[in-house]
């Protein structure tokens, strides 16, 4: 496994620390070869999800498989998260989106593959809408900004105006800091998202805590929220620019995942003009953490057929 570096990349409004896995060389012997074949092999850049989040507990583990596979990868810890500073602006989806801009920009990528969990995926599909002249593919885990209302069925609805009154309100961010605050509850709440028990690790639920404690933990995601959960709909859905999606696209999702019902994954995949469709059985909405076994192997196929 290549082991990540941290550097820190300065977008004027403030900083942001990047986790950066180099392509791995064999030996002294073949670091030239292997050098060259990173420089045909598209750059990686990987954006993690909202709520208790960051670069490491989301692309931890496949940064590295990928990197040993002979792609740099880039992992920044979004406005607010890990290391990276606090925005000075509200944590909107067009904001985010135009900070994803300007890390490729930070970071100098020319023709790159970009791909996200959950949030990190709906920045994924803004950005590529937005900016689609360099992106070689788009990878989606789990991702939002691709249904109407936060869920599904006859009760969609109503239950989309509870969740709007409950952020509305402050609930919300109060339920969150409360989840937040206890380790007890941090495990049981893994356990909607990480289906495989062997995988919510003590090392896990200890990483996530430690996110979810550092000071004003829940700030962005909050603000998100209010920016994203409308009285009767989400704001962003993307569903129907889907059609004129420029990049191919690998659309992955857990059979389980139930914070964005599969159902909507492969409506979005069957929209996008060039996708492939991976749902993965027992998995919930951390897919990629859930069944790496499954989902690193996909993503490697993926990139080596976008280059």
């Amino acid at each position: 496994m290549v082991h990540a570096r941290r550097r820190t990349i300065d977008l004027g409004w403030g900083t942001v620390s990047c986790l950066e896995w180099e392509p791995a060389a064999t030996s002294d012997a073949t670091a030239t070869t292997a050098s060259a074949t990173a420089r045909d092999l598209s750059p990686v850049l990987l954006l993690h999800g909202g709520g208790v989040d960051n670069a490491w507990l989301s692309w931890g583990e496949l940064g590295g498989a990928l990197a040993a596979s002979g792609h740099r990868v880039y992992a920044p810890d979004n406005p607010g998260h890990g290391e990276s500073d606090r925005a000075p602006w509200p944590y909107t989806q067009e904001r985010l989106v135009t900070y994803v801009g300007e890390v490729v920009d930070a970071l100098g990528l020319d023709r790159y593959v970009v791909g996200g969990l959950s949030l990190g995926g709906g920045l994924t599909i803004g950005h590529v809408l937005d900016r689609p002249s360099r992106v070689a593919g788009a990878m989606l885990l789990g991702t939002y900004g691709i249904m109407r209302r936060q869920f599904p069925g006859p009760l969609a609805l109503p239950a989309h105006v509870f969740t709007w009154m409950t952020v509305a309100t402050g609930f919300m961010g109060w339920m969150l800091r409360w989840y937040g605050n206890d380790h007890r509850r941090l495990e049981q709440g893994l356990v909607a998202i990480v289906r495989d028990p062997q995988r919510r690790t003590p090392e896990l639920v200890d990483a996530v805590q430690a996110e979810a404690q550092r000071e004003s933990a829940f700030v962005p995601f909050e603000q998100w929220q209010r920016d994203q959960i409308g009285p009767l709909r989400l704001t962003t859905d993307y569903s129907d620019r889907l059609a004129q999606f420029p990049v191919p696209a690998l659309v992955v999702h857990g059979d389980r995942d139930t914070g964005v019902p599969v159902a909507r994954a492969e409506a979005a995949a069957g929209s996008i003009p060039d996708s492939r469709l991976l749902v993965v059985t027992g998995a919930g909405h951390w897919v990629q953490r859930d069944r790496p076994d499954v989902v690193t192997p996909a993503v490697l196929r993926f990139l080596d057929a976008v280059g």
